[in-house]
């Protein structure tokens, strides 16, 4: 049985501790996720009103027995190849579920970006920075966080290249 993030003090997650000992500016957006959606980012996307393009899915792939986080928006889907020569590897698969939720402290369907067990080399789809801001889970299923795309690449230390592609 998967172990539940602990709480953060004030109820926040890892994610928003983050993002607040940071001093980023961001806002926290909620929903009720409801289990049977096929989609955890096209469910936020509709539940928040924001067009699918601004919202961005978290995902761990193992890059030559690296794992590494690729946001990505929910509209399309993430470019394996263009993922790897992003971070300079040669291959890039999906990790494991269960590994991902492991080292990032985070279940699947809320992986975050932010705040993660372990901190993982992280790309940022390029499509990004034509936004103000961008969404990202917070941490959970059903809850996200809006923030500027540069604060992101900037606390994940993210390296911006076109990784995602129209799905």
């Amino acid at each position: 049985m998967a172990k539940k993030p602990k709480k953060q003090q004030g109820g926040g997650t890892p994610a928003t501790v983050a993002l607040t000992t940071a001093g980023v500016e961001f806002t926290v957006h909620s929903y009720d996720h409801d289990p049977a959606h096929p989609s955890y980012g096209e469910e936020a996307a509709e539940a928040m009103g924001v067009s699918p393009d601004r919202v961005f899915k978290t995902l761990v792939a193992d890059v030559d027995g690296t794992l590494t986080v690729a946001v990505v928006p929910v509209a399309g889907q993430l470019d394996l190849k263009a993922l790897a020569s992003a971070v300079g590897g040669k291959r890039a698969t999906m990790a494991d579920p269960a590994l991902a939720e492991r080292t990032t402290g985070y279940v699947r369907g809320g992986i975050s970006p932010l705040g993660q067990r372990k901190k993982l080399p992280t790309v940022l789809d390029a499509s990004a920075s034509s936004h103000p801001t961008i969404c990202v889970s917070a941490g959970r299923r059903g809850l996200e966080v809006e923030l500027s795309p540069q604060d992101l690449a900037k606390l994940t230390e993210a390296v911006l290249a076109p990784i995602g592609r129209v799905g």
